[in-house]
């Protein structure tokens, strides 16, 4: 009579949920990081704007301050992330 051993190889398995769940935590501090460079933009944008007026002979009043800082770093940001940077990435091959 022959004996079968059944043997489980859990492996590639578990090495599929480390890579998963290390890829979600990589997303998650990107995603803070970008949020933080987001807000100090927004600090330097509101700094530039108020020296802009300064210079400019207008005193700045901090609502407006506020409203062109945020239009010029949601700009600044949104241009950025736009789906045309990607046509000029490099795919690692020196192709573009």
């Amino acid at each position: 009579m022959r004996t079968t051993k059944f043997v489980f190889h859990l492996g590639p398995a578990r090495m599929g949920i480390l890579d998963s769940v290390g890829g979600l935590a990589g997303s998650i501090i990107a995603s803070i990081v970008m949020l933080v460079f987001a807000i100090l933009s927004f600090f330097v944008t509101v700094f530039i704007v108020q020296v802009g007026a300064g210079l400019a002979g207008s005193p700045p009043s901090g609502d407006f301050v506020a409203l062109s800082a945020a239009i010029l770093a949601g700009a600044a940001i949104s241009a950025g992330a736009s789906p045309l940077s990607g046509l000029a990435s490099d795919d690692g091959r020196g192709m573009r």
